[in-house]
């Protein structure tokens, strides 16, 4: 499912325009990233927690030369799904 199929499916379901509906989905998508940004974790009881891990430095492989490259570290995005989402995917 897209961002579009998926605001048409909400869109359907409660009682706003898909205009509505997709301000509503930028907006927490914005607050989320923003949340992340300053490194705090956004939990959504029952769906999951959107938080920053850090990845540490690492050696790896340019594929195309053979040659031997560092990667440094850096923060990523993870999720981890709740308990309701879990139980719903099983």
């Amino acid at each position: 499912m897209n961002k579009t199929e998926l605001i048409d499916s909400i869109a359907g379901k409660v009682d706003l325009s898909k205009a509505a509906v997709g301000r509503v989905l930028n907006a927490f998508m914005e607050e989320v990233k923003g949340t992340l940004g300053k490194g705090n974790k956004e939990e959504l009881i029952g769906f999951g927690t959107f938080l920053v891990s850090e990845r540490g430095a690492r050696t790896g492989r340019n594929i195309q030369t053979g040659q031997t490259i560092k990667i440094p570290a850096r923060k990523v995005p993870r999720f981890r799904a709740g308990k309701a989402l879990k139980d719903a995917v099983r």
